[in-house]
Order: C-alpha cells, then sequence, then structure tokens
C-alpha cells in the first residue's frame, strides 16, 4: 500500500471541487491512503500558539470552515483523512495540545519551520543563512526535533531534515550524525513517525526528506514511517513515489503506518 499524508489546500480554495482535484491525482497514482494536513498557522484558532509577522499575514482560515469540508467530502463518499500540520512551538506545548485535543484529526503532523525568529525554509529569510552560525541553527533545530519527540503530541513529523533545503549542509559528517542520532534516539522514545517526503526533490537541496544515514538510524531504533509528497498543488500528490519507496526498502523498511482517528496500523509498502 502507499500513503500520502501530508497535503496543502492553501493555493487553492476550501472546497469540494478543489478537495476532489488531489483526491482524484491519489487514486489516479493508487495512493490508498490520502490525507489534507493544512497549516495550522492559517486559522484563527492558533493564534495563541504562533505569531510574527509573516504568519499574521497568511492567517485567513477558521476551523469550522475546514473541519465542514471534510464532513461535506466523507458525506459524497470520499475517501480523505483530515489532519493538520502544526508548527512545533517550544513552550507552547499547553495550548497545542488544547488545540489537538479540539478535533477529531486522524492524524497530527508536526514539523519545524522555525528556529527563534528565522524561518528556515523561507525565501523571505534566505540571506539569514549566510548571517548566522551553521553548526548553531543546525543545533538549535535538532533540540527542536527532540522536544517534538518528547512532546508525544504528534503522529509524524513532517520533513525531518528540512534544514537542509537552501543546501546550507554542515561539512562536518560527524557533527551532522551527531545531531541524526539524537533525533532518531528521542523519535524511537515516542509514538512520532517519520515521513519519507518527495518534497525535497522540488526544491534546491533536490533531496528526499530524510537523509538516509538519518532514515537509517530510524529504521535501527523501531522509527515507523509514512511516505508522503507535501503537495501544494493537485499534480504533486505521490510525486516521485518510486524513489520514496525505493530508499524505504533499502534503509530496511518493510512496512508504513495508516492512520485513522487517531488509530494505526502497519501496513505493507508497494
Amino acid at each position: 500500500m502507499l500513503t500520502d499524508y501530508h497535503n496543502h489546500l492553501e493555493r487553492g480554495t476550501l472546497t469540494l471541487e478543489y478537495l476532489k482535484r488531489f483526491t482524484d491525482e491519489a487514486r489516479r497514482k493508487n495512493i490508498d491512503h490520502f490525507g489534507i494536513s493544512e497549516h495550522a498557522y492559517h486559522f484563527y484558532q492558533t493564534a495563541d500558539i504562533l505569531s510574527n509577522p509573516w504568519v499574521e499575514e497568511r492567517r485567513f482560515y477558521d476551523m469550522k470552515d475546514y473541519t465542514a469540508l471534510f464532513q461535506k467530502a466523507w458525506s459524497e463518499g470520499i475517501d480523505v483523512k483530515m489532519s493538520i500540520e502544526m508548527d512545533y512551538t517550544p513552550g507552547k506545548h499547553r495550548e497545542m495540545e488544547q488545540f489537538i485535543k479540539s478535533y477529531d484529526f486522524d492524524y497530527v503532523i508536526g514539523s519545524i519551520h522555525w528556529v527563534e525568529d528565522f524561518g528556515i525554509d523561507l525565501k523571505e529569510y534566505i540571506h539569514e543563512w549566510d548571517k548566522r552560525d551553521l553548526h548553531d541553527t543546525y543545533t538549535k533545530y535538532y533540540d527542536q526535533v527532540v522536544t517534538l519527540a518528547e512532546s508525544n503530541l504528534f503522529d509524524i513529523i513532517g520533513h525531518l531534515d528540512l534544514v537542509k533545503i537552501f543546501n546550507y549542509i554542515p561539512e562536518d559528517e560527524e557533527f551532522l550524525m551527531q545531531q541524526f542520532e539524537r533525533a532518531a534516539e528521542a523519535l524511537s522514545r515516542s509514538k512520532t513517525c517519520v515521513e519519507i517526503s518527495t518534497a525535497g526533490l522540488r526544491k534546491p537541496v533536490n533531496k528526499l526528506y530524510p537523509d538516509e544515514r538519518l532514515l537509517k538510524l530510524c529504521f535501527d531504533k523501531g522509527v515507523p514511517i509514512v511516505l508522503s509528497s507535501d503537495a501544494h498543488q493537485p499534480q504533486d500528490v505521490g510525486a516521485d513515489y518510486d524513489q520514496a519507496v525505493a530508499l524505504a526498502k533499502k534503509t530496511g523498511y518493510e512496512t508504513i503506518m495508516t492512520f485513522s482517528k487517531g488509530e494505526r496500523t502497519p501496513v505493507p509498502i508497494g
């Protein structure tokens, strides 16, 4: 079986017509388990979790409209999972937990896009990479991976090594492996699955998330996986899945996790 649990409607509309363009593409690509996980920062209900000028310009959804869209889809027999991608925000565990428990999500993705005030994956902030100490940014990023896992709030961690997106990667392999090791160890003690995401192939780094060495550590420590495309437009659903499946099998994985209302079931890959 195949999953694609990380997808966004934000470039279109919260309408059944637009949603069906995604689910139709998933069906065309033989994806058995498909979900939408809109960015939580778009919703007014998350204003107490993450707030900065960049985010506030993009907060335009209400959760009642989001949940109503899924209810309408389910009433018409459309098989789509309801999720959210939440920016893991240090110091906001109580607020994140309260938001997550307020809705009947099939699963919840936690991702790290901010290191303090630095939007690491945003083109608007790309100039900051040359101003900051690379090892410091990586250390702080993986500090958040560890505490995200320790929070046990999330079913999936999104694009685990997103920090490499613009190809700013430490040359010190020992340092990098230390970060990988502590991330994998923390994840192994949590309920959090890792996604193999093909989105990196559409970014400047032109690589899958996560790095093969990091994924192998996750496999060795028993961390489950899902497959995701992080599609922001319908045609990217299930993109480059041959590479994602190949990486999963190369690192030893034979199963992926599926979700339904928080319940998880491992199934064979492919």
